[in-house]
Parts: C-alpha cells; structure tokens; sequence
C-alpha cells in the first residue's frame, strides 16, 4: 500500500486554537474535542462519522492529517474540522452524522458535504453558518424524519444499503445484499473478494480511491441507496480495556 500523502514540514496550522475561535463565532453553546493523531490509523476512529462524500473524505483518504477537532452544540449537531491538506490557508469544516441511526434512513438523502473555510475564524464562521449549517439543518432533519416514519418493506424485501468499512491496510470493503447497488460498486472499481463476504477498493492509490468512493455514493444516492463509512472495529480484548488519549482536550466555549 502506498503511504498516504503527508503535510509539510513547516505547516503550522493549529486545529485545536483556530476551532476554538470558530466556536466562539458560531451560533449557540459548543464543546470542543480536540484529538492528535498518534497512528495514521486514529485519523479514521475519529472521522467515522463524517457526512461528506467530496472534498473532506478525499483529504482523509489521501492524506495524513495529524489532528482533528470536533465541535458539538447543546442540541447535538458536530463539526468536524481539520487542515486542508492542499492549500495552506484553508481549513476543512464538515458535518458529522448523528450516531445511533439506522443506515436506511439515510436513503435518498443527500449528504451536506463539508466546505473549505479561510484560516480567518470570523469569515469561517460566516461560511460554515451560510453554507453549511443550514445544508446540514436539513439533511439532519430528513434523516430524522426517515428514522421516525421507516417505511413499511414489502414481505421478503431488502433494506438497500451499503456499509464501507476502512480496513487497517487503507482498503475499504463494502457490504450489501442488493443487485443494484452491487453494480454500482463494481462499476466504480470495487471487486468481490469471496475470503472477506464484501466487495474490496484497494489502497494502493488513494488518490483514485477517493474518487471511486465520491462516485460510487452519489450514484447510490441517486438509487435512493444509503451509504455509510466505518472505521473497522477494534478487537473484542483491545476494545475492552481503557484507550489513554494524551492528545485529547476538551473544552467548552459559547458566543
């Protein structure tokens, strides 16, 4: 597998100060969870959740990023925030899903994917408050409509979704039981690998992964077809025991 990209030497952008100003402009009462990434590995744990198919799960699939933060308001919306890998100036801002939905109520809805916002947290916050939130208000509230009101499937029928899974060697596999959606993945570059039960994107190339995953969600989304990504489970022993996270903050701030 090929490495993924890394940022430069001298970038010295700091995700933890310029989330904390962002907060302080943003509308409402925000906690602010600040992660380092020890392992490459850590930088998809934290962003399994991110409701972006474009510009931000590229920058996660190609490249190395270090540090995260996640911004959650009282009501339960998160942000997610890092550095934009190609352009010193810029950070990315993306919503995160709310956890504990069911896939299926994501069908057919549109993900509200992230924006790249100016270094300057005051015009950030104008754009994430003009662009972002309100995409995001809605997408938040189709999916909770879906959750509340499932349809009713008809007898023998199957759920359509498809669940991708980052494996520890950058790979994604992704699982469904529908025909449909089976040949949107094969069409994109996925092949089924019997030994995994799943249809397998290799990370040889994260560049061309990244594209692959984009268009395979959008075409899914055109077929009324949820799409999930996952960070692959940790081991029953090592998920058991206490994980110290010295790089991880939190704190709160309110405009």
């Amino acid at each position: 597998m090929t490495a993924p990209h890394t940022l430069p030497a001298d970038d010295s952008r700091d995700v933890e100060s310029f989330a904390t100003v962002l907060s302080e402009e943003l509308p409402g009462h925000w906690t602010i969870q600040y992660h380092q990434h020890a392992r490459h590995e850590e930088q998809f744990t934290h962003a399994e959740n991110v409701w972006d198919l474009n510009e931000v799960a590229a920058a996660l699939a190609e490249y190395a990023l270090g540090a995260d933060a996640h911004l959650v308001r009282d009501d339960g919306m998160s942000l997610y925030v890092t550095v934009h890998p190609r352009h010193e100036e810029e950070f990315l801002v993306a919503a995160i899903a709310p956890a504990g939905v069911a896939p299926e109520a994501y069908a057919g809805v549109r993900e509200p994917d992230g924006i790249a916002v100016p270094a300057d947290a005051e015009r950030a916050a104008r754009a994430v408050t003009a662009d972002l939130l309100p995409r995001y208000d809605i997408a938040l509230a189709q999916v909770r409509h879906n959750a509340m009101n499932p349809p009713q499937p008809r007898p023998g029928a199957q759920q359509e979704q498809v669940v991708m899974t980052w494996l520890e060697d950058g790979s994604l596999a992704a699982v469904t039981t529908t025909r449909p959606s089976a040949e949107v993945l094969l069409a994109e570059g996925f092949v089924w690998e019997s030994a995994a039960k799943a249809y397998v994107l290799g990370g040889d190339d994260t560049r061309p992964q990244a594209h692959a995953v984009r268009a395979a969600g959008a075409r899914l989304a055109r077929l009324g077809i949820a799409t999930v990504l996952r960070a692959a489970a940790r081991p029953a022993a090592e998920a058991t025991l206490p994980t110290p996270q010295p790089g991880a903050r939190t704190t709160a701030r309110t405009r």
